[in-house]
């Protein structure tokens, strides 16, 4: 992880929470390898019912379900939002408990746009997880930001679940977000 003090300011999507980023190749990080999967966005800790601000000026454009127990057991219902910025780049910010925007609202740099939701159901982690679940429940990070960037609206596919990418190649259009959340996290 890399820390970066909550003095240094900026359009932070986790207002009040550390601003951390996590290090290309460690949990949670753009593209990480999770052995039967690739990890589509960058995953921001924090605890359960943070705030979800706008990192900038936006249109939400959908608002709906991105994780729940009926698809993978130790997964906990929540939602994502797709934005799209001013720049025409499109930001999917999910494992939300709740949103408080709705689909054709424009947003603000700062706006809240929803909580933080915990993803991982614990009591339901065993040893048929995968090793990097059973990684972040032993570490007690079962709630986060999801954030993906994309150059393009991602459109869907069988290959894509829950933030992460079965199979070879990678979604159309999917942009590392790294760069851009510790440029946030500065101000």
């Amino acid at each position: 992880m890399r820390r970066i003090s909550a003095a240094e300011g900026g359009a932070w999507p986790l207002p009040g929470v550390e601003r951390l980023v996590p290090a290309p190749g460690s949990p949670g990080s753009f593209w990480e390898d999770r052995g039967d999967r690739r990890h589509c966005g960058v995953d921001l800790y924090a605890p359960a019912g943070s705030k979800v601000a706008s990192i900038g000026e936006a249109t939400v454009l959908e608002v709906g379900p991105f994780t729940n127990p009926r698809s993978v057991p130790y997964w906990n219902e929540t939602l994502y939002l797709l934005v799209e910025d001013e720049g025409g780049r499109f930001f999917k910010l999910a494992e939300l408990a709740s949103a408080e925007v709705r689909v054709g609202d424009r947003i603000e740099s700062g706006q809240i746009l929803g909580r933080v939701g915990s993803v991982l159901n614990p009591m339901k982690i065993d040893d048929r997880a995968p090793a990097y679940i059973r990684g972040l429940e032993d570490r007690g990070r079962t709630a986060m930001l999801h954030l993906e960037l994309y150059a393009s609206r991602p459109e869907s596919s069988e290959r894509y679940r829950g933030g992460n990418w079965f199979g070879p190649g990678r979604p159309r259009g999917l942009l590392d977000p790294t760069d851009l959340l510790i440029a946030s996290s500065r101000g």
